[in-house]
């Protein structure tokens, strides 16, 4: 059974978190907006709690997993609207719910608009669980961290150009601006070397024909992260080239796991297994 009606609902909620958000960014709106918190939180965990329902309804089914493609982007989407709530007790970097919010609510409409039961995990076995998961993870930390380089990237650039003022500078110091993304490139490559670790170890057919593509792409990912976070500490990498190096590991990452997903369901139609 679909539940399309709820998952508009659910974007209706995210959508009027991440306005409550907007309004008082530019300080307009009722009082009890601007203080934005309680109000922000209060619509955010209700659209979360809501995705959460709809997505265990579509992912856990009677044979196993549906990580399908738009399945699995609701997972992450799901992922960093957690990293958004989380954002919110975080000084300076609350606005970041503005972008992240309405797209977890697009996710799983998304979902629900396309169903799909292209990939069956089969349950009771943690360690492709332990994969899939971490991996998912550490795809959500690592997106958030694209979207946090590429404000830098404007910041940045109104500084080259000695374009004070305006809406952007309402944006935390460049400086707090990048500590931030390091923590979370930080976070998500570690994450990351766990899920390649866990797959590499446990589950057989990493390498077989229709996985090689995605775990080849994991490990250029892996290792553009890597170079940058050595570059970080050995060089001092910052500004342009970590926001470069950023954006660059993460769209192989998105190429990695939506680009094959998108081709190998969408585009060539097939079905398969992890676990065959």
């Amino acid at each position: 059974m679909r539940f399309t009606s709820l998952a508009v609902i659910d974007l209706i909620l995210y959508c009027v978190a991440a306005l409550a958000l907007l309004l008082a960014f530019f300080k307009r709106g009722p009082a009890f907006i601007r203080e934005r918190r309680g109000f922000v939180g209060s619509a955010a965990v209700t659209a979360v709690l809501l995705h959460t329902l709809l997505l265990y309804a579509l992912i856990f089914t009677p044979h196993g997993m549906d990580l399908g493609f738009f399945n699995a982007a609701s997972l992450v989407g799901w992922l960093v609207a957690l990293i958004a709530l989380a954002t919110l007790f975080k000084p300076h970097f609350e606005n970041l719910g503005m972008v992240l919010l309405p797209l977890a609510g697009l996710s799983i409409l998304l979902a629900e608009l396309f169903p799909s039961d292209r990939l069956m995990v089969i349950e009771n076995d943690w360690p492709l669980d332990a994969h899939i998961i971490l991996s998912l993870i550490a795809y959500s930390l690592l997106g958030v961290a694209a979207l946090q380089a590429m404000l830098m990237a404007v910041q940045e650039h109104r500084l080259r150009r000695r374009m004070p003022g305006g809406v952007w500078s309402a944006l935390p110091p460049l400086q707090l601006m990048e500590r931030f993304l390091f923590q979370l490139i930080i976070a998500g490559f570690v994450l990351l070397t766990l899920a390649l670790f866990a797959g590499f170890i446990f589950v057989h057919n990493l390498m077989a024909q229709h996985l090689v593509h995605k775990t080849v792409l994991s490990l250029l990912a892996w290792l553009v992260f890597a170079i940058l976070l050595w570059g970080r500490w050995r060089f001092g990498w910052r500004g342009r080239t970590a926001i470069r190096w950023t954006l660059g590991g993460f769209v192989v990452l998105m190429l990695a796991y939506f680009g094959s997903k998108a081709v190998l369901e969408l585009i060539l139609d097939r079905h398969w297994n992890l676990m065959s």
